[in-house]
């Protein structure tokens, strides 16, 4: 259940229940692709920074170890030792961008797993069976992701495609809910907004889509090769018309600027791989820029990452210990520099709550893009 604390223009502070936990938002939920976060940053990591809630990946689970597997050992609470919410995306962006050999037809899509080969296929109810043996606090809609820049007569025929599955996911999460076998008979189910570009699409979409009354709404098939000024033209024009009472979940967005302009313009629920792929490969984030440890620069520089930063690489550990770390390829030097990423972000997210608060997250949004947008 959502409820809407308070709003700043179209910037929204919210309040999530769920039946693994509250969730405040907006919130930055880190992502565990297959249960795990890459940087050998464990759940015991991630509750100490503060994470609220972790993204792992239907289509990734399926393929390996395999939903039936994850389901016999209790779901994927239990398996990854994590007690707070996790949200599942529903394989559908994956099946898209992954799969080079692959057939859409109405129940759903034939391809090829990138891991072995192996045909399979994937459809709305496919989707929400894996979800639900997954047992995650919130599914996603199984949806077709259209390229950004796609041709309009193709976007609107998926789309529709896209509507259609939608109601078979519904249908079957609710049968699904109901099963005595069912881990999480709570199972919530997030709906997706597709239309590429094409506000007006978009738009008639949000307005299809709000009347399944789902438990949240997903803006998805952006950050995928448009601009970040359409990214943002898109959410200014479509998140009116999603419903004001539930969650808005801007999909795999973005950089610290992107969440605080999809912010204000009324998003709640972010995911992104750059922190922790930015973090194994030495780029971290701070209030002064990004900066690049493999420069030389900081071959001798004894500072923490970031003075006054409380994530625990910052407290221990200084920028020269981490270089020698990541150019001598040693685990822990990802593992450190991923954790200060995820805690850099999950603060942010503190600090954009904070603001709304106490009414200033314009004045907050701007100091903190001047202060993120440089780079060394």
């Amino acid at each position: 259940m959502y409820k809407l604390i308070k709003k700043c223009g179209m910037a929204k502070r919210g309040e999530f229940t769920t039946v693994h936990g509250t969730v405040q938002t907006p919130v930055f939920m880190n992502v565990g692709t297959v249960a795990a976060i890459k940087g050998a940053v464990s759940t015991a990591d991630l509750e100490q920074i503060g994470t609220q809630i972790e993204l792992s990946n239907t289509y990734h689970l399926h393929v390996r170890p395999g939903d039936e597997v994850v389901k016999k050992l209790g779901g994927l609470h239990k398996f990854m030792s994590w007690n707070k919410p996790i949200l599942t995306d529903s394989g559908g962006f994956q099946v898209f961008s992954l799969a080079s050999l692959r057939k859409i037809k109405e129940e759903g899509v034939y391809f090829n797993s990138h891991i072995d080969g192996r045909k399979i296929f994937m459809g709305p109810e496919q989707s929400m069976q894996i979800q639900s043996n997954l047992a995650s606090t919130i599914a996603m809609a199984f949806d077709e992701c259209p390229p950004a820049l796609a041709e309009r007569d193709y976007v609107i025929k998926s789309v529709d495609r896209t509507t259609r599955w939608l109601e078979r996911c519904k249908a079957e999460m609710n049968r699904l809910n109901s099963l005595e076998d069912t881990i999480n008979k709570n199972q919530m189910l997030f709906g997706i907004n597709q239309g590429a570009i094409y506000n007006d699409i978009r738009i008639e979409h949000a307005k299809r889509i709000s009347e399944f009354d789902l438990d949240g709404y997903a803006v998805g098939g952006l950050a995928v090769g448009e601009s970040h000024e359409q990214m943002y033209d898109v959410l200014e024009h479509v998140v009116p018309y999603l419903p004001d009472n539930k969650p808005t979940y801007l999909m795999g967005v973005g950089t610290p600027a992107n969440i605080l302009e999809a912010v204000e313009r009324g998003v709640d629920f972010f995911d992104c791989v750059y922190p922790s792929r930015n973090g194994r490969h030495g780029h971290l984030y701070t209030n002064h820029g990004k900066i690049n440890l493999f420069n030389v620069k900081y071959e001798l520089d004894d500072r923490p990452i970031e003075e006054g930063c409380q994530c625990p690489t910052c407290q221990r550990y200084s920028r020269a210990y981490l270089r020698h770390l990541l150019k001598a390829k040693e685990m822990l030097g990802m593992r450190l520099c991923v954790t200060h990423n995820l805690y850099f972000y999950n603060k942010m997210m503190e600090e954009i709550r904070d603001a709304l608060d106490e009414d200033r997250f314009p004045e907050y949004k701007a100091k903190k893009l001047a202060a993120v947008s440089g780079e060394s």
